[in-house]
């Protein structure tokens, strides 16, 4: 009897195409794709995998589900709800596909305000030629710290790119036990509050999690250099825009690289948009080729490893959401 795969819905182009590949370089496995939830309410009771959103009621109908592959790197708030933690499922995710993208994204921003260009970019859409004082709103990057928050796939390329820059990184990850190259110290998330006044720029890439949400508030922008800057990629709901607009206004920090918001859109009268110093991209900074060739990888490769019992990739704390 084959193994049962489903593929939740809502169903996309896509999803339907891995589908189809799957099904035809793994015979073995059974690959259902119900179009809606009263389908998907009908298979999942005898499939052993799934792929995608499982909400409450189907999961209460997953008697056979061992593995969950989630549909991206960081699935939104919500979806890590207490009855799947304490489900017995394995869930996997889709991180490590963007890490290239995102961290160019993020060197984007670093050479920016190295340069100045956030001056320079107001003044070209007023169509003012002012420079500003030789020596000024520039940062020597030989002579820069960055503190990469969360060095995963997307934190260790960060790192080598802006070690190839001839900065100092100094790194902070609750996993990692071994620094990865380009990271010159790698430290536990406790010593976060003591590493901050060391750093020319302060780059998160952690997901959202109970632990993360909220974390850099405030309190934390006041512990920052007053010309370093601040770039998030992670995700939104780590960091209260409120208190970083708070900060920015005072003073307390240069500036700041932005693709990621506690609510997106960024409502239109946020402050954020206007204000000097600050960088906006709409969440964007993944934007790049082959993603969905890699999705599909991964998938598949899964797949392989579930049929023969070996570990999963890219496996999640369930109770931590990454």
């Amino acid at each position: 009897m084959p193994t049962e795969f489903v593929m939740l819905p809502p169903q996309s182009d896509k999803t339907r195409e891995w589908s189809a590949h799957l099904a035809a370089a793994l015979p073995e496995m059974k690959v259902i794709v119900p179009e809606n939830h009263t389908h998907a309410a009908q298979v999942i009771a005898n499939a052993e995998a799934a792929f995608g959103t499982i909400p409450p009621d189907l999961l209460r109908e997953a008697r056979r589900l061992r593995w969950l592959q989630a549909p991206q790197a960081a699935p939104p708030a919500g979806y890590y709800y207490p009855e799947l933690v304490a489900h017995r499922v394995e869930i996997t995710n889709f991180r490590e596909i963007y890490s290239d993208h995102i961290a160019a994204h993020v060197m984007a921003f670093v050479l920016a305000f190295a340069r100045g260009l956030q001056h320079y970019i107001p003044q070209q859409l007023r169509r003012e030629w002012k420079k500003l004082p030789q020596n000024t709103g520039v940062v020597h990057l030989p002579e820069a710290t960055a503190l990469v928050v969360g060095v995963g796939g997307i934190g260790s390329e960060i790192a080598r790119l802006a070690a190839a820059f001839g900065m100092r990184v100094i790194g902070v990850d609750e996993r990692r036990r071994d620094a990865p190259p380009g990271v010159a110290e790698l430290h536990r998330g406790d010593e976060l509050d003591a590493l901050l006044p060391q750093a020319d720029f302060v780059i998160l890439t952690v997901p959202h999690t109970p632990e993360t949400e909220g974390f850099m508030n405030r309190a934390r922008f006041q512990e920052m250099k007053r010309t370093a800057f601040f770039i998030n990629i992670g995700r939104g709901l780590t960091t209260r825009l409120d208190d970083l607009a708070t900060a920015l206004e005072a003073g307390e920090i240069a500036g700041a690289g932005l693709d990621v918001f506690e609510q997106e859109p960024l409502p239109p009268g946020h402050p954020l948009w206007t204000m000097p110093g600050v960088l906006i991209t709409p969440h964007t900074a993944g934007y790049g080729p082959y993603l969905d060739d890699r999705r599909y990888e991964i998938i598949l490769d899964n797949c392989r490893r579930f049929l023969a019992g070996r570990p999963l990739r890219n496996l999640v704390d369930k109770a931590r959401w990454f």
